[in-house]
């Protein structure tokens, strides 16, 4: 039985090959084959007579395996080979006859999937001894992933930390698991969630992954696919009880998994997917075929690819690769696989295992056939195409979303018992603790619960004061019924002379003694409104990017997704380790990546915790010199019981600030102000307690599962701490204040309780002046202050900047493969910093008062800088953006090559509509004045119905870009459809799109405002080094930002044949990396970032 291909051209060069049943039946298969051609073996011409000896290739698989269409494929490409000939076993003859009845094959491609009796096709092998595209013998370790990861580790192959649980009544040794709150010991090795449980046996794909409390516990559930789903998020944090499983650290991947496939150790095809494990919702195309795209590996990859076809002797083999930290890991070895929807994949498998074919077995057949030269896998080096220009690089700093009123307390203790838990958790290390894991919590909640039974018969009135604290430590813990390091927190700090008081003379003469200094945190969690926010936000943001193509032409915002589906879109979240900002950045890349399902399991793959390197550390409760001044200095002004006079105004707004101006004319007697705010609480509270009394508020719910008796805690709260014993007023609780009534106005306006309106006037005025100046009263302090926060962040804005080119560490489209995809060489970079007010408040002072323009020559900036000057809050999502746009007209190394806009909105609308709300100038508009060279003006006009190949230059504005506020869900069929015309997606051609809308979708937040759009590179570049040199100049540095500044000073710029030995030393390259000039070599550790 054979067959073999027609020389002739038309239908009869259709390639066939027989599907062999026993030796004296045949069928064809192959789907553009006709019935006539069943007879071919009747045929009496002579050219179509096989060759007396042909090298048969046997098919040993299943028939859904076999009759697969990429096996169709690769196969009907296999027959045009002159000398090879396929027969394809049937499923009845592997399974049902003796292996001596099988048809015979000088070459063997057999593999093992679902039903498969890989032991006949062993015994089949000994007997004919064909040649073995995949070794049988090597697929018994393939279904084991205990054997795989040995293998792996055996050869070098980088794959995660993992631990094998083995419940083996004959090996009890290997059955040792320990479970606590947030971790798993397997066998003496620790894996802190998250971590991934995986059965032994690779036929079993029920992977789960399990989340820490911290992200909201519970447990992701893989699954094969079903339909459209391959995941679904479990509430259960528990491990599985029964059966085998490998234990392994889990590896943040952004989101995307690697899928390799190699045709022999020198060719490997690489396709990535969105992660099963991200929302557990399978990504299909218009036939229902899920969505994949070639990436190009790196050469680290292709040698892993190597390593792996060779060590389990796979000629076709299918591994799965995570990409982390810089890093690639294989995580597991699937055997025989194949590219699906792939017509260039089939090409070059079939010709790759031709040449191995024919390679092995020609000599011995006497076969005439040499090797072919060309090459197997050619680089291609993609190239940038298009003059028009290109959006590069997406940088944006963003407030958390709306949050429940936070709220701390402090007390001093010296009982043994938390003296015990301090040395407990190492805090004489540092002398500072902070407990947040729920077994940490849980044994404070203990010795509060303890210690308010020991004090319970005392009637001191110390100790009164005290038990009142501990009640109040146990109350907020004993919160919710469950712990979570989201939503509570304490931090305990030791002071080997106690705390300081104002003592008498015999006190003065006392011995003081070591305390701690407990500070209770709770509250700031992020509300569901707040989540709604930020993910609204998350989809809006996706209309910053230009239109789509094909099937997302026309729909806002689809650019976005086009571009990140093919992988073009290098994206990276961070978030400081505050929950209500992780979740907020979570709640974003849901809105901004259309991700489904719960935000633990994106909280996870997706957002980074910058807080371990500085980034985005703001350590609150560690104030510099100059904020300690700032602070006595606006508590002095504060307190005066006058009213504000021209020496005030100088001394409290030396900037000028509008805003700031508008809010002392209002409260006029700072004093005054406060007595009336006070009054109001004193009110409120009174309100509260009556309803508490009233039998119908009993089972009163409030917004967020807050009760009354909750509300009247924080309020009794501020009442007692706001007037001080002496009468004068804690104007640090100012803030506090308006943090509650803002929320109560907002959130529990059904209550209707008399006086909120007029307190929350008040105090916003009290705020609008406390708040900003807190981060410094003239423009150095400003200035001081704000590189104190956000050294690290600016010194990162300025790498992201910087690196526009494309490196190894980037997900690399295959242009090859990419059908759909006009440019699969191109990228997009963004990076997304969530962060607290802090650290929003500092950058928008570097920006405002570090010299970036002179607001006297630049009209624009005169404009900003009024604008900036007249808002009075920073509220929830704040955002700050600065895009980068390349300008391929120009030549490289022109300053007009790159260019830089700035953007800004305040967040999210107050809970009264202020009609004295300072407007801008809209989100990218036409520049007034054509000398400052705007983008706007870059380029001529052209027509929307000139054809691709005149597209040469981008179109001018004669009027300012019309925002209209409109959903986005709204289908406009003639905006966006220029991306028929764009060479590529991120391609920016400057006409009255949607991409310049959606910054106007959200209808609670302010739209982003352009603060200024002709700003060069080098302008910001050189403004931001100087920045970072002034900082030598301040010397008030956190430890957060010491320690993130030598992180990157050594791994970036220290050479490893000298490396740093001593602290002097390490500050010398420090003082040496921040004066430099910027443009390092960035190495590939940092590539991630």
């Amino acid at each position: 039985m054979s067959s073999l291909t027609t020389s002739s051209e038309g239908e009869n060069s259709t390639p066939r090959f027989v599907v062999g049943s026993r030796d004296d039946e045949t069928d064809f298969l192959g789907s553009n084959m006709k019935t006539d051609e069943t007879d071919f073996f009747e045929d009496d011409e002579e050219e179509e007579l096989p060759p007396e000896r042909q090298i048969v290739v046997g098919i040993c698989a299943m028939t859904k395996k076999s009759k697969s269409k990429p096996m169709t494929q690769i196969l009907e490409r296999l027959c045009k080979f002159e000398y090879i000939t396929v027969v394809i076993m049937g499923e009845d003859v592997i399974l049902n006859e003796p292996v001596e009845n099988w048809p015979s094959c000088d070459c063997l491609i057999s593999f093992h999937s679902k039903g498969f009796p890989l032991d006949k096709a062993v015994a089949y092998a000994k007997l004919c001894k064909p040649f073995l595209i995949n070794d049988l013998d090597m697929q018994y370790y393939i279904q084991d992933r205990r054997e795989v990861y040995r293998i792996l580790q055996e050869e070098g192959i980088d794959l995660p930390r993992y631990a094998v649980l083995n419940r083996d009544p004959d090996r009890p040794e290997e059955c040792n698991l320990v479970e606590g709150e947030d971790h798993v010991e397997v066998n003496g090795a620790v894996f802190p969630k998250p971590f991934v449980e995986k059965p032994v046996s690779a036929e079993d794909h029920n992977v789960y992954i399990y989340y820490p409390t911290s992200a909201g516990g519970g447990s992701q559930r893989l699954f094969r696919k079903i339909g459209s789903r391959s995941s679904v998020y479990s509430p259960e944090s528990s491990v599985r009880k029964t059966g085998s499983y490998i234990y392994e650290e889990f590896m943040p991947t952004d989101g995307t998994d690697v899928k390799v496939y190699t045709v022999g150790p020198d060719y490997a095809h690489a396709e990535a997917r969105k992660s099963p494990a991200l929302d557990g919702k399978v990504e299909r195309d218009s036939e229902g075929k899920e969505i994949r795209y070639p990436v190009m590996l790196t050469a680290m990859e292709k040698l892993v690819a190597r390593k792996v076809c060779v060590a389990f002797k796979q000629t076709v083999c299918g591994f799965d690769l995570l990409r982390a930290n810089g890093h690639s890991f294989v995580c597991d070895v699937n055997g025989f696989s194949f590219v699906k929807n792939s017509m260039k994949y089939y090409d070059d498998c079939a010709k790759i295992l031709g040449n191995i074919i024919m390679r092995e077995l020609a000599p011995q057949f006497h076969i005439p056939w040499s090797i072919p030269t060309e090459a197997e896998d050619i680089p291609i080096v993609p190239t940038t195409s298009g003059t028009m220009m290109e959006l590069r690089c997406v940088i944006a700093v963003i407030r958390h979303g709306d949050r429940t009123p936070k709220q701390k307390m402090k007390m001093e203790v010296k009982h043994p018992r938390f003296f015990e838990l301090f040395e407990k958790y190492d805090g004489y290390k540092t002398g500072k603790l902070k407990l947040k894991r729920p077994e940490q919590l849980q044994e404070v909640l203990d010795i509060a619960r303890q210690l308010v039974v020991d004090l319970g018969t005392h009637s001191d009135c110390e100790i009164e004061e005290r038990k009142s604290k501990l009640e109040q430590l146990k109350s907020v813990l004993e919160m919710y019924g469950h712990f979570s390091g989201i939503n509570r927190k304490v931090q305990l700090t030791y002071l080997p002379h106690g705390h300081p008081k104002a003592a008498s003379e015999d006190e003065a003469r006392r011995e003081s003694s070591p305390s701690l200094l407990l500070v209770l945190k709770w509250g700031g969690e992020l509300t569901p409104a707040g989540r709604v926010q930020a993910e609204e936000l998350g989809r809006a943001f996706r209309c910053m990017y230009p239109g789509g193509q094909g099937d997302y032409a026309g729909f806002p915002g689809c650019g976005l997704l086009r571009l990140h589906s093919t992988y073009r879109h290098d994206l990276k979240i961070y978030a400081s380790d505050e929950g209500r900002v992780q979740m907020t950045a979570a709640a974003f890349a849901k809105g901004l990546l259309a991700l489904e399902g719960e935000l633990t399991p994106i909280l996870v793959q997706m957002v980074k915790s910058a807080n371990m390197n500085g980034l985005l550390d703001s350590d609150s409760d560690s104030l510099s010199s100059c904020q300690h001044r700032v602070k006595a200095r606006l508590h002095e002004i504060m307190q005066k019981d006058a009213e504000f006079c021209e020496e005030d105004y100088e001394k409290l707004a030396p900037t000028g600030s509008a805003s700031l101006l508008n809010s002392m004319m209002f409260i006029q007697n700072p004093v005054e102000v406060c007595n009336q705010v006070f009054s109001l609480i004193e009110n409120l509270t009174s309100q509260i307690r009556k309803r508490l009394e009233d039998p119908k508020s009993a089972d009163l719910q409030l917004y967020h599962s807050e009760t009354l008796e909750l509300m009247l805690q924080r309020w009794s709260k501020l009442e007692r701490d706001f007037r001080m014993k002496n009468g004068r007023y804690d104007i640090s609780k100012i803030p506090d204040i308006y943090d509650c009534i803002k929320y109560d106005v907002q959130h529990n306006c059904a209550l209707k309780l008399e006086g909120t309106a007029e307190l929350f006037k008040l105090s916003k005025a009290l705020a609008d002046v406390i708040i900003p100046q807190e981060y410094g009263i003239n423009k150095e302090e400003k200035l001081e202050i704000a590189i104190g926060f956000c050294l690290p962040l600016i010194k990162k804005i300025q790498l992201d900047l910087q690196r526009t080119h494309e490196d190894e560490s980037v997900n690399k489209l295959h242009p090859l493969y990419s059908r759909g995809v006009l440019s699969p060489g191109r990228h997009v970079r963004t990076r997304l910093y969530f962060t607290s007010e802090s650290h929003v408040h500092s950058l928008l002072s570097i920006f405002r008062y570090g010299g970036l323009l002179d607001e006297n020559k630049d009209q624009q900036w005169k404009r900003a800088m009024d604008y900036l000057s007249a808002i009075s809050e920073l509220n929830y999502m704040t955002q700050i953006v600065i895009m980068l746009y390349e300008d391929n007209n120009k030549d490289p190394s022109s300053e007009e090559r790159f260019h830089v806009e700035l953007h800004f909105s305040p967040g999210v609308k107050g809970c009264e509509e202020d009609r004295n709300v300072p407007t801008g100038f809209g989100f990218r508009p036409a520049s007034a004045e054509v000398n400052q060279g705007s983008l706007e003006d870059l380029s001529k006009e052209k027509s929307m119905d000139e054809p691709d190949h005149v597209q040469q230059r981008s179109p001018q504005l004669s009027e300012p870009v019309s925002i209209q506020r409109r959903s986005p869900l709204i289908r406009n069929r003639k905006t966006g459809s220029m991306e028929v015309m764009m060479p590529w997606a991120p391609l920016v051609v400057l006409v009255k799109v949607f991409c310049f809308e959606g910054c106007s979708m959200v209808p609670t937040i302010y739209p982003l405002e352009t603060l200024h759009n002709s700003l060069s590179l080098r302008q910001v570049n050189e403004f931001l080094t100087a920045v970072c040199r002034s900082c030598m100049a301040y010397g008030q540095l956190s430890v957060g930002t010491w320690k993130y500044l030598l992180f990157i000073t050594i791994h970036i710029h220290a050479s490893p044949r000298a490396p740093c030995r001593t602290a002097d030393h390490l500050a010398l390259r420090l003082q040496a990396f921040l004066q430099q000039a910027p443009g390092p070599h960035v190495s590939q550790s940092q590539q991630s970032w």
